[in-house]
């Protein structure tokens, strides 16, 4: 039995929606993957007398393709998807058999509008949390759009065909053959890649908004949300909604909910926001800001937006190490998410830089997966939580070197090692490795604003207790300000902080 009795307890209840029939063709042979996959189709089968299975001989073996019955949809499984692809699986079942999706009509249009013949195949490991988005918007073209395909490949499962294209970095998307491109992609950011992006005569007749929210976070969500309550004209423009949110796995200290995981929160969020009739921009980023009659955002793609007030909550990245190697190997060894990522370096050795909690956590993660991790900190002393510390410390394959400032990250077509300096000696020291996971922080989405907007030294905008800026009529929240702590939580207030503050600069001017 593949499926234990509480997730086959949900997924009857899902199969219990399924509106046609549906047909799963499976190629497998006498190997162990084979094998689990053909019991993982059979119990599901099992539960519902709407599908089938028949054994064919597809691309890949072991695969699945999830069809309509007598007709190929192009939706096929390479290896088994349980762990994050469990709901892709299941809302692949759902939507192949006639359940609408939830997503709105014009983009289901956008998808149904595009000619040619499309062939997706995206690699993925099943620890990854940002990939089901990419699998999932994929899969769902492929089923409004008989000219597109879209296989999902496990990366452990075909190692050597994973191994062959380097790929080093989850998921990696590839069209007709060729890279298409990697990390969490959103159905309107893989349209846009092909061409159907919207542009700035999208934005023409828009009128000016009472409150204009930048960034799509829990700040900015939260500012748009009170905002709106206020009966007042609200939009929200972002490059993508959930921000860092989206990268984060596991969420226990977000009270009153003892655990979430950051792409459930970031859809929560989206889906709260569009209650409220706030006009959202998803896929703009904001190039420049001018206070004129009203206050000016400009878009990359030169559309203005104008309105009365504005809300910052352009949020934070993380910060690069800035050496040599680091942005010539980004995705051929050099990594930002040990969760999606680690698993692409099973049994190799790999560094991770960054002696606090989120670096701890990554080498307490990675120690679990890989051969051995190194990490490096600059500091004298470790900066994570005590219990992570004793935590790392009682891992047998771990090196900790403190007080180290890295040097290079070395390599020729992926990374082969990384060098770096004893402070305290001077002395350059080499480790031989394949991977490095680079854990050092944050940096505020602020470069934008230029000399507008009063930043301090790091960059962060400076507020008041009221989320306001130096501008009058400009307001700031969340990470991307001089707030000193930076959790979802805070950043959710300081949204909520800005919005009202807003209102009042509203009401009395």
């Amino acid at each position: 039995m593949i499926l234990d009795a509480d997730i086959k307890a949900q997924l009857n209840q899902y199969l219990q929606l399924m509106e046609g029939d549906v047909l799963i063709k499976v190629s497998a042979e006498s190997d162990a993957v084979s094998t689990n996959m053909l019991a993982l189709v059979d119990e599901i089968s099992n539960m519902s007398s709407r599908i089938t299975v028949e054994k064919t001989k597809l691309p890949r073996t072991p695969s699945f393709s999830v069809n309509r019955v007598g007709e190929d949809t192009g939706v096929t499984f390479a290896g088994i998807p349980l762990g994050h692809e469990f709901t892709s699986l299941v809302l692949a079942l759902l939507q192949v058999s006639g359940r609408a999706p939830k997503v709105e009509q014009n983009v289901i249009d956008q998808i149904k509008n595009i000619s040619g013949e499309y062939h997706f195949e995206s690699y993925i490991s099943l620890s990854c949390h940002n990939c089901p988005d990419v699998v999932q918007a994929l899969n769902l073209m492929s089923i409004l759009n008989p000219g597109i395909t879209h296989t999902m490949i496990d990366g452990a499962a075909f190692k050597a065909e994973a191994e062959s294209k380097n790929i080093m970095a989850v998921p990696s998307v590839y069209l007709n053959g060729e890279f298409f491109g990697s990390g969490r992609m959103t159905l309107e950011e893989i349209l846009a890649k092909m061409g159907n992006a919207p542009d700035a005569s999208d934005f023409d007749n828009k009128d000016p908004y009472d409150v204009l929210v930048v960034g799509g976070g829990p700040a900015g969500a939260s500012a748009a949300i009170y905002a709106a309550r206020k009966g007042i004209r609200t939009g929200i423009v972002a490059e993508r909604f959930g921000g860092q949110v989206m990268d984060t796995v596991g969420i226990e200290n977000f009270i009153s909910v003892k655990y979430t995981e950051g792409p459930k929160l970031a859809a929560s969020l989206e889906e709260h926001v569009k209650e409220y009739g706030i006009d959202v921009m998803k896929l703009q980023r904001a190039k420049r800001l001018e206070k004129r009659d009203f206050i000016e955002v400009e878009l990359e793609n030169g559309a203005v937006l104008k309105s009365k007030t504005v809300i910052l909550s352009t949020g934070a990245r993380w910060r690069n190490v800035g050496v040599p190697g680091e942005a010539e190997f980004k995705n051929k060894g050099v990594a930002y998410c040990p969760h999606c990522d680690g698993p692409l370096f099973t049994g190799k050795r790999v560094a991770v830089i960054g002696g606090g909690n989120s670096g701890i956590e990554a080498a307490i993660d990675l120690a679990g997966i890989v051969g051995h991790v190194t990490v490096l900190e600059f500091m004298p002393e470790l900066k994570a939580d005590a219990v992570l510390q004793d935590r790392l410390y009682s891992l047998p394959n771990v090196t900790v070197l403190k007080n180290v400032q890295t040097k290079e990250i070395t390599g020729t077509d992926k990374v082969n090692g990384i060098s770096y300096i004893e402070r305290d000696t001077g002395a350059v020291q080499h480790i031989e490795l394949e991977g490095v996971f680079v854990q050092i922080g944050l940096v505020p989405n602020t470069d934008w604003l230029g000399d507008t907007v009063e930043r301090n030294r790091i960059g962060e905008i400076v507020v008041n207790s009221h989320g306001a800026t130096n501008v009058p009529g400009v307001f700031a929240a969340g990470d991307c300000t001089n707030s000193p702590y930076k959790q979802i939580i805070i950043s959710m207030g300081s949204g909520a902080n800005a919005a009202l503050g807003a209102f009042d600069y509203l009401i009395r001017n």
